[in-house]
């Protein structure tokens, strides 16, 4: 539920920062492009900036609504809090251990999210979990606005996410010794981390020396928990493939599928894998935040308030909230649930254009897509189709050939495969889809539980993974354009 909180100014911390503690999150990294994060001001002052007034309507302002992140206050205020409760997806499934004492921590170090899984590695057990927002999305929702951050003050993105880590980390071991800590992540987040320089990711053809693991001791970190074995970051195939889709990879065991498969973790870094013969071929697509609700009018995380499924009944729009309080907003499964359904009605044309003169396309309560938000999810979804196309047909096979499809990730577990195939997400016929929950961190679990193997099974699956940088490919590029379109069917009926 939205909460009410009073902040009263405090030196050295503007009123924005404070926000971002506690849980606002600044999509478009605080540049007022969004409008992802408002708040309603209840008591106090915040003025109205010129970014406010571009972002937020004239009804908006007057009701009090003011985006977080040009929010300045002199005195105490009383601001109503719309991103709350945001449901990270962790992963508890039951792994084979080799039955070592002691326990160890498994990290998915997301562009968007975090999750810790403490593990007792003689049983296997999860033990206790914490999931938490990344920090670095202060100061941008994606890979590349990350980039652009960390190149204009290098190491501020590094110390963050050190000290969040070390937090949890600290936090799940309540002071217990641990054996050691695996950490996954693409690629951006691993060079993040590892406090190594993301310049050569910053520019076509994406290229970086440093994919290798690195590993780390406590002191290293600044981590006040002992470790005995340290904190091991897994490497990166290439690009903007990072140890997410490795350990995702073997998770799924794709690599060792006798039939073709795929694999598709739909993030704010969306990554593609394509399994045919031995070979795995890999790519990373900027799908943007759109699949999170960034970068949407009013769309959100998948909290409380959130619209995350959209019906059509007899014609008329089912929308299901989460938290079973009034709608405030839109998460991805509900933008594609709702485009799905706009296409349906014909209020939305395959080219992405609403239909009729209309200016918006209403869901439940005051929540609504506009002509923009469309745009947006055509990007995102454009790009992953296209991408998974590509990899398909270079495998040697078709997209509607792909006996299975696995789609990790909290956008991806959440996302109903029929709307899916209606807008052009997935392929329209063919393949079974399989929800794969956070596939990443169960698979760095699975190599935290067996040391014995854990090099060997990552070199099988490095030799296996080919990567395929699809930014300069011309075919993506052409493939890209004509996947931006919804499916037409019209034309069939």
């Amino acid at each position: 539920m939205p909460r009410h909180v009073t902040i009263e100014p405090r030196p050295g911390q503007s009123l924005s920062d404070q926000l971002f503690d506690l849980g606002v999150e600044f999509p478009c990294g605080g540049g007022s492009l969004c409008g992802g994060c408002r708040v309603r001001l209840l008591r106090g002052e915040v003025p109205v900036t010129e970014g406010m007034r571009e972002a937020l309507s004239d009804r908006e302002l007057a009701e009090g609504w003011r985006l977080a992140c040009l929010a300045q206050a002199a005195g105490p205020v009383t601001l109503e809090v719309e991103q709350w409760s945001p449901h990270i997806l962790t992963d508890d499934a039951r792994l084979a251990a080799e039955s070592r004492h002691g326990m160890g921590v498994a990290i998915d170090l997301g562009t968007t999210t975090l999750v810790a899984e403490l593990v007792d590695l003689h049983t296997g057990e999860v033990l206790g979990v914490r999931t938490a927002l990344n920090p670095q999305g202060r100061h941008g929702a994606d890979v590349m606005s990350r980039i652009e951050f960390d190149l204009r003050q290098p190491g501020l993105l590094t110390a963050l996410i050190r000290r969040a880590l070390g937090e949890m980390v600290a936090g799940l071991a309540g002071g217990a010794p641990l054996i050691e800590v695996l950490l996954c992540g693409n690629t951006v987040m691993h060079h993040l981390f590892c406090g190594v320089s993301v310049e050569p990711l910053s520019h076509v053809p994406f290229h970086s020396p440093a994919l290798a693991e690195r590993s780390f001791s406590a002191t290293d970190l600044g981590w006040p928990c002992p470790i005995a074995q340290g904190v091991t970051f897994l490497p990166c195939v290439g690009g903007f493939v990072g140890s997410d889709l490795l350990c995702g990879l073997l998770a799924c065991k794709l690599a060792d599928s006798q039939t073709p498969s795929a694999l598709l973790d739909l993030g704010t870094n969306g990554e593609i894998a394509v399994a045919h013969r031995g070979r795995v071929l890999c790519a990373s697509t900027a799908a943007g935040p759109a699949f999170e609700g960034g970068r949407i009018r009013m769309g959100m995380r998948a909290g409380d308030g959130a619209i995350d499924k959209v019906d059509l009944v007899q014609g008329e729009l089912r929308c299901h909230v989460l938290g079973g309080c009034a709608p405030r907003g839109v998460c991805g499964s509900g933008l594609v649930d709702a485009a799905a359904a706009a296409l349906d009605t014909g209020a939305l044309a395959p080219s992405g254009r609403l239909n009729h003169g209309a200016r918006v396309f209403a869901l439940e309560g005051p929540v609504e897509l506009i002509q923009a938000d469309f745009r947006e999810l055509q990007l995102a979804k454009g790009a992953i189709a296209a991408g998974l196309d590509l990899l398909t047909l270079r495998a040697g096979l078709t997209p509607d050939a792909l006996p299975d499809l696995h789609l990790a990730g909290a956008f991806g577990n959440y996302i109903r495969a029929a709307s899916a195939r209606r807008i052009g997400l997935l392929p329209r016929s063919g393949a079974n889809v399989h929800a794969s929950g956070n596939s990443a961190v169960r698979g760095a679990r699975g190599l935290l539980l067996t040391p014995s193997r854990r090099a060997s099974q990552l070199d099988a699956i490095l030799r296996a993974a080919e990567h395929m940088e699809l930014g300069s490919d011309r075919d993506f590029q052409e493939s890209f354009v004509e996947r931006m379109a919804f499916p037409d069917d019209s034309a069939s009926s």
